[in-house]
Formats: C-alpha cells, structure tokens, sequence
C-alpha cells in the first residue's frame, strides 16, 4: 500500500521515472521496515497486529485524522509537481542530510516499538495493558511521535522541495491536538498514567512542552 501510495501521490505528479529524489527516499525508508517487519513476525506478531488497526474509535481522533489528510497527500504530491517545473535547487548535501534524517528517526521509532509494545496506531487501552516508564519514554511521555515529527519534516527536503515544507509544518501542530486528546483518554483508562504525567512532565521536548 506505501509503494502504490507513493507511485501515486510522488511518481504521477512528477511525470518522470528519472525522480532520484524519490528512489533514495523510497530506499531510506523502505529497507529498514522491511526488516523491522520481519524482527516482529518473528519475535512479537502481537504488535504488528496492534499497528495494523486503522479504525479510530475515538470520534475526535477521527476529525484530527480526517482534517490531516490534505495536509499529508500535500506534502508528497507538492515534491513531486517541485521536480517536475523546477520550483527548488535543493543541494545534494541537504538531500542526504535530510534521508539521513529520516533514517535515524525511523530507527528510533522502532526503538519505542521495542519499549512499548502496546504503541497502536490507534487510540486505546487494553486490558493487560500498563504504563511504560523506561528508556525514551522516561525523558518524554509520547517520543513515538518525536521520531514521526522528524520524519515528516525532514521528508520534503529529502524529496528536493523547499515547497512541500509548508503543509509539512502542519503536521507537528496535527500531533499535537492528537496529543492532547490521546492523554485525556489514557488519563481515563490507562491505570497509573496520572501519576505517570507527574513524574514524566514533558510531552514532546524536554523542558519546553
């Protein structure tokens, strides 16, 4: 589904299959999943099936993901329309730097899969589920979604485009309404978060938020 998301909203709209933006990025991303997706077959299928629910429960957190979406296609189609009339020169340097980027940060969102095997794709408590309080998540409650805003904006500069990073510049403020509204149901559910929060203050960057 992410190699025809790609083709679709990157490949179409640059019209060329001569986008080397485009297959660096695709490599940058896709070789490490693949063998992510093989550690967890191998080692806790039980996670992958959490990350493959894609239904919300959470009526807000479906208008949050709802009202994202234009902001998220935006951001791969624009580098692709960007390559196709020459709107940015991104240097070759800040291309590997950003897939660089992009790399590490994917590599520490598996890291907060390995400490966090309830980390769902989507909002909500399980019955055996319980507070984790080690490694990122002991410096700030939600570091899944560090890694992700990193990403995110990292990707249109890696992509070649200095355009894409206007809707790209959204998505932190995206996370941040899902954020608060993942904390009220976790602070409703989730035993022991309260005081959890009060011992892990920051959401996000230390010291700041």
């Amino acid at each position: 589904m992410l190699i025809l998301f790609f083709c679709l909203f990157v490949l179409i709209p640059a019209g060329t299959f001569t986008y080397w933006h485009f297959y660096t990025y695709a490599a940058t991303c896709f070789i490490p999943m693949i063998f992510t997706l093989r550690y967890f077959l191998k080692h806790d299928p039980e996670f992958l099936e959490r990350r493959m629910k894609l239904k919300e429960q959470e009526r807000d957190q479906r208008r949050i993901i709802s009202s994202s979406l234009p902001i998220y296609v935006a951001s791969f189609i624009i580098p692709g329309m960007d390559f196709r009339f020459g709107w940015s020169s991104v240097p070759v340097e800040f291309v590997v730097l950003a897939d660089i980027l992009v790399f590490l940060s994917y590599i520490f969102i598996v890291r907060v899969f390995k400490e966090n095997r309830f980390a769902s794709r989507v909002i909500q408590v399980e019955q055996e589920q319980c507070v984790i309080s080690t490694g990122p998540y002991s410096i700030v409650r939600h570091p899944m979604y560090v890694g992700v805003i990193i990403m995110y904006l990292s990707t249109p500069i890696a992509l070649g485009s200095y355009w894409a990073l206007i809707p790209s510049v959204l998505m932190p403020v995206v996370m941040i309404f899902r954020i608060h509204n993942e904390e009220k149901v976790l602070r409703e559910h989730l035993t022991g978060y309260q005081e959890y929060c009060r011992n892990v203050r920051y959401r996000l960057i230390p010291y700041i938020w």
